[in-house]
């Protein structure tokens, strides 16, 4: 049987990563026009090395890798587009604009909703480090009204359609 040419294949992964991207650009324009409906908040982790990541330098000097950010109760400016995201987030009494590429998403959970998407790298190797699958739980705010079970966000991974 002859080799397969690599255009010659789906890529269910990066098709499934940009679906995907779509929800949540979906949600994220729905809160922008509404705001947070009923307890629903979001962490966002993201890849701060990402070229078109715009965040303050001194950000940038504490998180040199990924940042997770919250967006529940104080966001401000949220403007979504077709290749990014930005938003005003409070760090400290200190009011930081911010703006987040698509592609530089890692992880985007709803703990409210036990909802969460994790974006895997296409890097070059082949064989996928195991440790890879080990997904982190998503922080958990404590809510006095809340009941003393914890709840695991649902993170869906990708990984199995990388190539």
């Amino acid at each position: 049987m002859p080799e397969t040419p690599e255009n010659d294949v789906i890529d269910y992964g990066n098709l499934m990563h940009d679906a995907l991207r779509v929800l949540i650009r979906k949600v994220l324009t729905d809160v922008s026009e509404r705001g947070l409906p009923g307890d629903h908040h979001f962490f966002i982790t993201f890849d701060t090395t990402h070229p078109d990541v715009e965040i303050a330098d001194w950000l940038q000097e504490r998180y040199p890798g990924e940042m997770t950010v919250v967006v529940q109760h104080w966001f401000d400016g949220l403007e979504v587009g077709d290749k990014g995201f930005s938003i005003t987030l409070n760090f400290g009494e200190q009011p930081e604009p911010l703006y987040i590429p698509w592609d530089a998403l890692v992880t985007f959970v709803d703990p409210s909703v036990e909802f969460g998407l994790r974006f895997e790298s296409h890097q070059d190797d082949d064989d996928p480090d195991p440790e890879d699958e080990d997904i982190p739980e998503a922080p958990m705010e404590e809510d006095a009204e809340s009941d003393d079970t914890p709840h695991e966000a649902e993170v869906v991974s990708l990984d199995a359609f990388r190539k």
